[in-house]
């Protein structure tokens, strides 16, 4: 058996004014066949499993281009078809092939191309041919369109928020589309779509019952697998929405059935869903009436989360922290790579006049202007999530002189998500009164065990976080909450 596996992932905020270019994609992710590393990626766990399956089972397995550039805006056309073309030449390169495994986002948009992942897959279909089996993994934050589904055999996305089960899920699409591929299974997809946009937190209730219920399902009674795609908000196209993905073993009906009443569960769900936001007044309150020494209080600055594609340098919070009379603060992360070279050019231990932030947009709000020490460099810096690496690029701490108000600073733009973001550069979070971070929720798992309170603040960016007012012009039907009942409309 010859397996072909490949991964092109981004996730593109059409109202981003942030391009991605091909420099996007080699400063965030970028791996040549066989360079991969053995940790995952969040859209490459296949990599990892698919080694670990050969190893077991003595397959020939071809590895391909793996490449992820952070969330941005709208992906440059010519970079588009580069790198699926380049995919695309090393899987006929390989040919004949029995099974292709991809990691995909879901969410990627070029400047010509509305829906480049069902673009590549059709293109791999025609390649591959119809007896061919062709899976992906997808985050949920994506678009489930049409074209995907009649192109692939099987598609499997994540299932939590913060998605802590990438790898599990790779395994999933992993088993599933090697069984297919034996003939031990006949895999079906049924889809329902749930005419919403919304957020769906796994942390909290009612999203925890229902993704745990989701799971039950799996493995009994034909039903293969269960995925809820939450939709982006943030992606202006036709098929934009939540929707409901089931794969059962070669039983349409019960998977039609099974996604039509766990789609109109989660309709039924809308509006009671998303984690509870704090407007900037609320969250100053809650940070002056926290108990001393019960450990830091955490602000996510949930809406200039450069995971969903924005710049990561807004200051609004940072402005209003300090101005409250803040002075122990932990801040994760400014994305500014002017003021990384000039942190790096000054050295350890320098005081330097600096303006932080504030760069990109007018929703950035007013650079931050200090006196600051530069503590800490590292060139790269990284983080984790859960198992994967992720690069920071050129990093640095600047504490503002007087205080023990500690800024990261990155030339690579990322969201945070984990406490080493801070150990990695000798800053102990522990001891902060306050850790302000730039994320919407992936940060929550590994940050809820040492915060006395999350609060996630609300402020205004550039970001489409209400689906009422944001300015689609190619969403092609009717979704709650733009419209009451949008099953009503024709």
């Amino acid at each position: 058996m010859r397996v072909f596996t490949a991964s092109l992932a981004t996730e593109t905020n059409t109202f981003s004014p942030i391009p991605t270019d091909h420099d996007s994609f080699l400063s965030a992710f970028y791996a040549r066949p066989g360079e991969h590393p053995e940790t995952p990626t969040i859209c490459s766990a296949v990599f990892p499993v698919l080694r670990r399956r050969r190893a077991e089972e003595g397959f020939t397995l071809i590895e391909g281009t793996a490449a992820w550039a952070e969330p941005g805006g709208y992906v440059r056309q010519d970079v588009y078809e580069g790198l699926r073309d380049e995919i695309l030449g090393q899987l006929q390169a390989a040919l004949p092939i029995d099974c292709v495994i991809l990691g995909l986002h879901g969410a990627m948009v070029a400047r010509e191309t509305d829906d480049c992942e069902g673009d590549l897959l059709a293109r791999v279909r025609e390649l591959v041919g119809p007896n061919v089996v062709v899976a992906a993994e997808l985050d949920p934050h994506s678009h489930l369109t049409a074209k995907r589904v009649h192109e692939a055999n099987l598609l499997v996305a994540f299932q939590e928020f913060p998605h802590i089960d990438f790898e599990a899920r790779a395994e999933q699409v992993v088993n599933l589309a090697l069984a297919a591929t034996r003939g031990q299974v006949r895999p079906v997809m049924s889809t329902y779509d749930c005419r919403m946009i919304d957020i769906f937190p796994t942390t909290q209730e009612p999203m925890r019952s229902f993704v745990d219920g989701m799971k039950a399902l799996e493995g009994q009674d034909g039903i293969l697998s269960v995925s809820l795609i939450h939709g982006f908000m943030a992606g202006d196209v036709p098929e934009m929405g939540t929707q409901l993905l089931v794969i059962t073993d070669n039983a349409p009906s019960k998977g039609d059935q099974l996604a039509r009443e766990l789609g109109e569960k989660i309709f039924a769900l809308r509006g009671t869903t998303k984690m509870r936001t704090y407007t900037l007044e609320e969250a100053l309150v809650q940070v002056e009436q926290a108990a001393a020494g019960a450990g830091p209080i955490v602000l996510a600055d949930m809406w200039d989360n450069p995971g969903g594609g924005t710049s990561g340098d807004n200051t609004l919070i940072l402005h209003a922290l300090i101005k409250a009379g803040v002075t122990s603060l932990g801040v994760s992360s400014i994305w500014d790579p002017q003021a990384v070279r000039l942190a790096h050019g000054a050295g350890v231990g320098t005081h330097l006049e600096m303006r932080i932030g504030g760069k990109t947009h007018l929703s950035s709000g007013p650079p931050f202007d200090g006196l600051f020490e530069v503590r800490t460099l590292a060139d790269p810096g990284w983080q984790s999530f859960v198992e994967s690496r992720v690069t920071l690029g050129k990093t640095a701490v600047v504490r503002l002189v007087g205080t023990e108000v500690d800024i990261i600073i990155n030339s690579n733009r990322t969201q945070t998500f984990d406490p080493n973001i801070f150990t990695n550069i000798s800053l102990d979070p522990r001891q902060k009164q306050v850790l302000l971070v730039k994320s919407t929720n992936h940060f929550y798992a590994a940050f809820a065990p040492l915060a006395q309170h999350i609060l996630h603040v609300a402020m205004p960016t550039g970001y489409p976080s209400d689906p009422v007012t944001a300015p689609y012009r190619k969403l092609t039907r009717s979704l709650w909450p733009r419209v009451a009942q949008p099953f009503k409309e024709t």
